[in-house]
């Protein structure tokens, strides 16, 4: 019965995965590169022990669990894709406001704050492109 119905489901086309064929590779590797420059900042800042350490940390994670999924987008749904972008974004924003509150002291928390921008922008360029027109 498992296998009639794995049989079933192999023939059947997916409109709902990702097209990887229509997609501007050179955004997701723009994208894919930020949000490892991200990873990197953010551990980096993690290790100063101010008080954006844990969002630093959690930034990270996310980032490169971003750059993971976005390696092997054969069966995202553009819907979790969508989620998993804005999830980015969101965490992006929220370091780099904490970092922003001690970048007039710490170059680290600075250049943490820059990344966690570029991040975002990367993120917000894939998810336009996977907007429908």
């Amino acid at each position: 019965m498992m296998d009639a119905w794995r049989t079933n489901m192999s023939s059947m086309p997916d409109a709902s995965m990702m097209d990887m064929a229509a997609m501007d590779m050179s955004v997701l590797q723009a994208c894919m590169d930020a949000c490892s420059a991200c990873e990197q900042a953010c551990t980096v800042c993690s290790t100063q022990m101010m008080d954006c350490s844990p969002a630093c940390m959690n930034c990270a994670d996310m980032c490169n669990t971003m750059m993971r999924a976005m390696m092997r987008m054969q069966g995202m749904t553009p819907a979790s894709m969508m989620a998993m972008l804005d999830a980015c974004i969101a965490m992006c924003q929220t370091c780099m406001d904490e970092c922003m509150e001690h970048a007039a002291h710490s170059d680290v928390c600075r250049m943490c704050a820059q990344a966690c921008q570029a991040c975002m922008d990367a993120c917000m360029s894939v998810r336009a492109m996977l907007m429908p027109a």
